[in-house]
């Protein structure tokens, strides 16, 4: 033991300076000296009984507090606070998950969902021990170029090798991390460096910019482009609109309006993006070729947020057609033409450029013009909606429930839960049949499975602790359940008030899916091998073995009364609802 102040103390004091009251993790020997110095410390130490599950839940939980950060600022602006107060009290709710993982082993369990987590942008400062910087040359165990492992999945990457870099490298870790676009960053933390003293304090973080109001030459070209009433306009809002916060979202509706659009979501659209209960909003695009290059068809189109609009696999046809005028507007310069050409090309926050090309578009184009889009607008409703309105709504002679009853009977009994998804063939039946408000929803974007459990949990614990927290509901697939169930640990562990509805096919059905698509055939045609649960897992004692409650839901009339009691329930609750497919 010494008395010394070291690496290590600097490091949590850093974090609390900035705001920070828990770090996600599983320990190891090379962490010892940050674990001594959180134990010293105000902060939460949440443990997670596997690295990829501790990523995930600080992933959830900057997810879910990048939205109390946004309510904090809006609520200050309505108050009247002056600008001061305002970023006063928007600095409380500091988003940034941190992460303390171990070493080569323990980064190589986490990269699912740190890549997960770079795909939603969450906002998450992951560090590593690492073996002491003289030592290396002897390739002890657990040995590994640790920065060079996360950095394709991070905004930056990096390593501290002295105490004295270590404050300069804290702040920077802070301000990447939440400067738009958000994401991860990595450093990896020497055990000698951590050890060493130093007469050092923690630097104050700053100010974080917005992304800005964008190249008004841009702004004015696009509203050139959009003017002319007999060609009809197709606004495609992305994720990075509900992550530049409500105003944006409300932006996006000011843009439609003023331009006569109909609104789509992008193809994995994974938050609220625009109210879905609005007029013009047409659909979500799904990934089927087909349908999505019929939904992009337009003579302009406005990309707003967007990163994820593309097939899951190579696609046979153009999704938009050469003779399109696409506008991008994006706080990441990256996705700004990067699948299509940009006739107008806007980088800055999409809130901010939205309204002002909203009051260009509306002194260019008149009422009439505005009034004949509109009409537009109807007809292709109209079609969206007799297609997407199967989506899950499976007719079958099947006592199990189908996912769109399913969906039904979760918005009827939490209707204003907040919903953390990884429902992933269940995903769209929620997404065309619950009306979700800005800021209440968020789904597994990257695609790999593991991610959901995790993130609710973190959700959950982001939710607890403002105070008036909302019931937390993650709607998780059977398969990305059995990936980490063992999440359910910590759940149980800090008594996080989450609950967990399984639908549960007892099968990979995605996979089938996809098979079926990429080979043609019926279903009888195939073995589908390793995508069925035979025997299947027992959920519900293996969620009580992990100290959650567990109940099985065999008959679709008792979904309404199962989750109503679990919702009644402090602690974490699993049901497993048998669905059909």
């Amino acid at each position: 033991m010494t008395d010394e102040y070291t690496g290590a103390d600097l490091f949590v004091d850093a974090l609390e300076r900035y705001g920070v009251s828990r770090v996600f993790g599983n320990p190891g020997t090379m962490e010892l000296p940050v674990m001594e110095a959180i134990g010293d410390s105000d902060l939460e130490y949440v443990l997670g009984l596997h690295e990829d599950v501790a990523v995930g839940m600080a992933a959830g939980y900057a997810s879910t507090r990048r939205y109390h950060a946004d309510r904090a600022e809006r609520a200050g602006r309505a108050d009247g606070d002056d600008p001061d107060e305002r970023s006063d009290r928007a600095a409380t709710v500091n988003p940034v998950g941190v992460v303390n993982l171990h070493v080569a082993p323990g980064l190589a369990h986490g990269l699912g969902n740190l890549y997960g987590a770079a795909v939603a942008g969450a906002p998450l400062v992951v560090t590593a021990g690492n073996h002491s910087t003289d030592f290396r040359h002897e390739e002890p165990i657990l040995s590994g170029d640790l920065a060079a492992m996360a950095d394709e999945f991070a905004k930056w990457s990096d390593e501290v090798r002295d105490v004295s870099a270590l404050p300069a490298m804290l702040r920077r870790a802070f301000r990447v991390a939440l400067t738009p676009p958000t994401g991860p960053v990595f450093l990896a933390l020497p055990l000698d460096v951590m050890m060493t003293p130093t007469d050092d304090d923690p630097e104050r973080l700053g100010e974080i910019p917005d992304a800005g109001r964008g190249d008004p030459t841009q702004i004015e070209l696009a509203a050139d482009l959009l003017a002319d009433p007999d060609e009809d306009v197709a606004l495609v809002v992305g994720d990075g609109v509900a992550r530049s916060g409500v105003d944006a979202v409300e932006a996006a509706v000011e843009f439609a309006e003023a331009a006569g659009a109909r609104v789509h979501g992008e193809i994995l659209a994974c938050e609220i993006d625009f109210p879905t209960d609005h007029d013009q909003w047409v659909s979500y695009i799904p990934p089927d070729e087909d349908l999505a290059a019929t939904l992009l068809g337009a003579d302009n189109l406005v990309f707003a947020g967007c990163s994820t609009n593309t097939t899951l696999t190579r696609h046979e046809r153009d999704l938009v057609a050469d003779d399109t005028t696409c506008v991008h507007v994006s706080d990441d310069a990256w996705q700004v033409g990067k699948n299509q050409p940009a006739d107008a090309a806007v980088v800055g926050d999409p809130g901010r450029v939205l309204t002002e090309l909203a009051g260009l578009v509306r002194k260019r184009l008149t009422a009439a013009g505005r009034e004949e889009r509109l009409d537009r607008v109807e007809m292709v409703k109209q079609m969206a909606e007799s297609k997407m309105a199967a989506m899950g709504d499976d007719v079958a002679d099947d006592p199990r429930a189908s996912k769109a009853e399913l969906v039904d009977a979760m918005e009827r009994i939490a209707g204003d839960a907040y919903v953390v998804d990884e429902g992933v063939t269940a995903k769209y039946a929620m997404l065309t049949r619950w009306d979700f408000a800005p800021e209440q929803y968020v789904s597994n974007k990257g695609g790999g499975l593991g991610y959901g459990l995790p993130a609710a949990v973190g959700a959950a614990i982001a939710e607890g602790e403002t105070d008036d927290p909302r019931d937390v509901v993650g709607f998780v697939g059977d398969g990305s359940y059995l990936y980490y169930p063992q999440t359910l640990y910590s759940a149980a562990r800090y008594d996080v008030d989450l609950t967990v509805v399984i639908p549960d096919n007892r099968n990979y059905r995605i996979l089938k899916d996809n098979t079926l698509d990429l080979f043609g055939g019926e279903e009888d045609d195939y073995e589908f091998v390793g995508m069925d649960f035979e025997p299947p897992v027992d959920i519900p004692a293996n969620a009580e073995s992990h100290g959650a409650r567990g109940r099985l839901v065999e008959d679709p009339d008792e979904i309404e009364s199962a989750l109503a009691a679990a919702l009644e329930r402090e602690g974490p609750d699993v049901l497993d609802v048998l669905v059909h497919d």
